[in-house]
């Protein structure tokens, strides 16, 4: 990172416990709950959507933790209280598409990979449980300390996995394993994680902050476009049959070289 950027602070609803801190291109976002594990909340996913859609366009990479000993434990338990009035116990009380729709919502707040432009990295220790869980899945790359713990724990809560994790986890790890994890909700270490790529690299907890600082430096020495372009060639490239992929290889290369001969402007992903 150049040491000369300022540091800014991007001002979220203090009912959210995060924390979002930002350069000319990087910013990091902490769940800043560590007396509760970083138990998530609505607030917190509203503000996670809104510090996705609203960042500087010059961010290029953004950091995802949790601070203290646990990236996110999932739920606060206190909303499943029968009294809590923003509880998701009165969801079921809503008309169907009012509900869907607040799922909807939330649903937002875990993907951080849709956009070509910008790469996410989950940087995991300790406990990563339900929804703590599918933001880790929900970034473009995972590093993890040794001492993470993987759970999607919502089955033995009795609910479902709405946060987008159910096709994150197959599209990773396949079918077979993704049902096995989710239907007994069984724990998922590092080195298991690192074996079924669910993470990219695990490093003892001391130097998960270097590791993730390494990756970072990485990214940014990669062209803006070239990574954007890079990044929407290996999103699509499960939905292609290989002709396809080439194809859409051969039309972002020639976007590229245009490019890189000043025949054209800096495009995008879908540009001329």
């Amino acid at each position: 990172m150049d040491t000369t950027d300022t540091t800014t602070t991007f001002e979220v609803d203090p009912a959210a416990g995060l924390r979002v801190e930002h350069t000319t291109d990087r910013a990091t976002i902490t769940l800043a709950r560590p007396d509760r594990l970083n138990c998530q909340s609505p607030v917190m996913w509203d503000e996670l959507t809104r510090v996705r859609t609203q960042l500087p366009a010059t961010v290029r990479v953004v950091v995802l933790r949790g601070e203290g000993r646990a990236f996110s434990a999932g739920l606060d338990r206190e909303l499943v209280s029968p009294d809590h009035p923003q509880g998701l116990l009165r969801i079921p009380r809503l008309p169907r598409e009012e509900a869907t729709g607040l799922i909807e919502g939330w649903q937002r707040a875990f993907d951080w990979t849709s956009r070509p432009d910008l790469v996410s990295v989950a940087a995991v220790q300790g406990h990563a449980i339900g929804g703590g869980f599918q933001l880790a899945l929900g970034a473009d790359i995972r590093i993890v300390a040794d001492d993470v713990q993987f759970c999607m724990a919502e089955p033995m809560l009795g609910i479902v996995p709405d946060l987008g994790g159910t096709k994150r986890l197959v599209d990773l790890i396949g079918y077979s394993r993704a049902a096995e994890l989710c239907l007994t909700g069984r724990r998922v270490g590092a080195e298991e994680a690192l074996r079924v790529g669910l993470a990219s690299a695990s490093v003892p907890v001391a130097e998960l902050d270097a590791a993730v600082e390494q990756t970072v430096t990485a990214l940014l020495a990669i062209g803006r476009d070239a990574s954007a372009e890079t990044k929407a060639l290996l999103r699509a490239a499960a939905s292609r049959t290989q002709d396809e992929q080439q194809a859409a290889e051969r039309e972002a290369q020639y976007r590229r070289l245009r490019a890189l001969a000043g025949l054209l402007g800096e495009d995008g992903p879908g540009g001329a």
